[in-house]
């Protein structure tokens, strides 16, 4: 059996999408599964398009979401095969395009931009093919001796491969099953251009799969139109015995209407589509990251898994250790899959739920810290407990539980109106009297000695419970009563319910 190795192989360009992730995450658990080796590989051979802090932010992105990489970029110890960066592998590519052009399979093109521009316009549908290639500056058309004189006198080219018309390429896809395309639809693609001596894409890609010995190419969708020209590209190499096996992933599409994910769809609904914010070198604009609003990495992971997945059970949350365990390819789905944002809330939700609350207090302490609050942290800790249900981000925490740590200064004018009687404030002096003879302010203890008394008085229970969390609170919310004023204490809880009964007029 050979040794499974796969690899994500992003290009710099920009900040890494979320479909992206999802490839690299796929590909983990594949790998993990199979005891084999992830690579993290950098195809930065289109030098135009390469934006500077792209690399690293994907580096740190992978590591944020908990995607070891085994060989590569960002790996431990680089491994055997590198560089791993494709514009560090000049001289390797160019042996393999020498041997393509000496065997006629691949062939010089002079054509320049304006010449090319030009055929498109006098021919609708232009595509460079040997319907097209026979009357092009190539060298199939011009001497030896022409081509010659051309590349010595500095005139630049690109090599494209040559493909035949009028053969069904079979392509092996292990969701798909087989794909047939027929090279008469192909176009002659460009495989290396002299102006950066880089090879494009295709060469390189197929190139290092090669050397690096991938075992299988899991990738996205849009992919599946340039697997006839790779496989044609192992054949014409002499590689179709180690050719890797390909899984095409099926697209994130829009949660609403058709169409792939975009981040003008994030910018539309008011959700992430990056893992991490990103600030655009050239234009300063910054783009919301799912790190950066609150989401555990965990919950991305198991939010992401199943877009496009499913493990065949009901279980919605997973570890990633169960993802690996339980992850492979003939459970991915063939048809794209939408992109529900508030199910990720939902995930992010269940993870701050099962978290626990020492670890949700550490995280809840940073943010108070920034409101100039400084609180010990078992007393954080103990809020986090209480309120935490009502929240699906850490940074929720503050609106569910803010009137633990500052008094309110203003009430709620609703729950005025209809709750804060005549003699509320006679009753709640009352209360305040109830409460300083109360030596154990445990929340049993205080609660059956606060209903015991409203009981003697023959008080309406609503009406002072609601007068009194107005007071304590400044609205209608927060969990149990007894558990708020046990936090904040006895001082704090008689000072709050004085100042309402000393502030509120009606």
């Amino acid at each position: 059996m050979r040794k499974v190795r796969v690899r994500f192989a992003p290009s710099p360009t920009g900040p890494l999408h979320i479909g992206g992730v999802r490839t690299a995450l796929y590909n983990y658990l594949f790998a993990k599964k199979h005891d084999g080796d992830m690579l993290l590989r950098i195809e930065d051979t289109d030098s135009a398009r390469f934006v500077p802090g792209a690399e690293d932010y994907i580096v740190e992105a992978l590591n944020w979401l908990g995607i070891d990489i085994d060989e590569g970029i960002g790996a431990k110890t680089e491994g055997k095969y590198a560089p791993y960066r494709q514009s560090e592998r000049k001289a390797i590519y160019r042996k393999y395009v020498d041997q393509l052009l000496a065997a006629n399979l691949a062939y010089i093109a002079f054509d320049t931009p304006t010449e090319l521009d030009a055929k498109r316009t006098e021919i609708a549908n232009f595509q460079y093919d040997a319907s097209t290639r026979g009357f092009m500056s190539n060298s199939l058309t011009l001497s030896s001796e022409e081509v010659q004189t051309r590349i010595e006198a500095g005139e630049q080219y690109v090599v494209r491969i040559k493909i035949e018309p009028n053969e069904d390429i079979k392509v092996q896809d292990l969701i798909r099953g087989e794909v047939v395309i027929n090279s008469s639809i192909i176009d002659d693609k460009v495989l290396f251009k002299s102006s950066d001596e880089l090879p494009t894409y295709h060469m390189a890609n197929v190139v290092d799969d090669y050397l690096m010995e991938i075992s299988h190419v899991i990738r996205g969708e849009e992919w599946l139109p340039s697997a006839p020209l790779h496989v044609l590209l192992y054949r014409y190499l002499g590689w179709t015995e180690v050719m890797p096996e390909f899984a095409h992933l099926p697209l994130l599409l829009k949660p609403d209407g058709n169409g792939k994910l975009s981040k003008r769809d994030g910018d539309r609904l008011g959700f992430p589509v990056f893992p991490l914010n990103w600030k655009d070198p050239k234009t300063g604009e910054t783009s919301s990251g799912y790190r950066e609003a609150g989401y555990f990495p965990e919950a991305v992971v198991n939010f992401l898994s199943l877009l496009g997945w499913n493990s065949g059970t009901e279980q919605e949350i997973f570890s990633m250790q169960e993802l690996i365990d339980l992850f492979s390819l003939d459970r991915v789905s063939k048809s794209g899959a939408k992109f529900d944002y508030e199910k990720g809330k939902w995930f992010n939700h269940k993870y701050l739920q099962n978290k626990d609350n020492d670890e949700i207090a550490d995280i809840y302490q940073r943010i108070l810290v920034q409101k100039d609050i400084v609180e010990d942290s078992a007393k954080v800790t103990k809020i986090v407990s209480l309120v935490k249900e009502r929240a699906n981000f850490v940074n929720e925490l503050w609106g569910q539980s803010s009137f633990f740590f500052v008094a309110p200064t203003e009430y709620d004018a609703k729950t005025i109106q209809k709750r804060w009687k005549t003699e509320t404030p006679t009753q709640l002096t009352e209360l305040i009297e109830v409460l300083k003879d109360i030596n154990d302010f445990t929340p049993e203890n205080t609660e059956e000695i606060v209903k015991e008394w409203i009981t003697s008085k023959e008080y309406n229970l609503g009406g002072i419970m609601n007068a009194f969390r107005l007071s304590v609170v400044g609205e209608p919310k927060g969990p149990h009563m007894f558990d708020i004023i046990t936090v904040i204490g006895k001082d704090e809880t008689i000072e709050r319910i004085q100042r309402a009964i000393n502030t509120i007029n009606i």
